[in-house]
């Protein structure tokens, strides 16, 4: 998932609806134990993510979309991927920019995570942010800023996983992370 969004499908009082109930998978032609995508969703949201704003600069113009599937991959040298579904708005930007921004979110940004969530929306009118020393757009205010290389790009199923090495880490101020979970964002 890449747009994390509270909505009335993922809403936590179904999740807490549902969350007694077992939902066995239903063999399918060409398949053992197949299920749904709503099922599966709904299972894969069950564990708790940080949330980030992912950048770049395609044709003159800043781009941007909110991802929870984020990770580090390596230390040496440093490495981290995240996944772009395939209709997402950005696609075309992120699969031919070679650098990206991942913006690791504070909880105080859930307004911003879900304006980068929002397809079609003015992302960067109402947002404050700088152009890095590469040019990447850079989100003020958030806990961590990773400038990274494109190092790779893979196909997964119906997302592209992107591997970005680190070139720059820009800290912000210290404080709790924006986390998403059972397709809603945890507030204290």
């Amino acid at each position: 998932m890449d747009d994390p969004t509270p909505g009335s499908e993922n809403s936590a009082e179904k999740t807490a609806a549902n969350s007694t109930r077992t939902e066995t998978p239903q063999p399918a032609a060409g398949g053992d134990d197949a299920f749904d995508q709503r099922t599966f969703r709904r299972a894969v949201g069950q564990f708790a993510t940080g949330v980030t704003v992912v950048t770049t600069l395609f044709e003159d113009q800043p781009k941007g979309l909110t991802v929870n599937s984020f990770t580090s991959v390596s230390l040496a040298p440093p490495l981290v991927l995240w996944n772009l579904g395939e209709g997402s708005d950005s696609h075309r930007a992120f699969m031919e920019s070679e650098a990206f921004a991942l913006h690791i979110l504070h909880a105080g940004q859930e307004g911003l995570a879900k304006r980068f969530a929002t397809r079609g929306a003015d992302k960067f009118g109402e947002t404050s942010w700088r152009s890095g020393p590469g040019g990447l757009p850079l989100l003020d205010n958030c806990l961590i800023s990773l400038e990274c290389q494109v190092e790779h790009r893979y196909p997964g199923g119906d997302h592209a996983i992107i591997v970005g090495r680190v070139n720059a880490i820009h800290h912000g101020e210290p404080g709790d992370p924006l986390i998403f979970h059972g397709g809603s964002f945890l507030t204290r």
